[in-house]
């Protein structure tokens, strides 16, 4: 079973392929949503030695950022097996 970890926004490293299916609309319209009613669902990171890799949550968390937080909840899941 998953649990929500708190996870250092300044620790997250999202990958250049990720990064570029930010839209900032998105986000902020999502940072609105958040501010009225919270975040309903945690992002997903792995741990890479002395980071945290974005698996999932791109605009949950530039929305986070774009709030001020420094903090996130993430679930810690395991790296893909190829």
């Amino acid at each position: 079973m998953l649990r929500i970890e708190k996870i250092p926004i300044a620790s997250i490293y999202i990958p250049t392929e990720r990064r570029k299916t930010l839209h900032p609309e998105t986000a902020r319209l999502l940072a609105e949503d958040i501010l009225e009613n919270g975040m309903k669902t945690p992002i997903q990171v792995r741990h890479d030695g002395k980071r945290y890799v974005l698996v999932e949550g791109l605009h949950r968390l530039e929305a986070a950022r774009f709030l001020g937080e420094t903090e996130i909840d993430a679930y810690l899941v395991q790296a893909r097996k190829h």
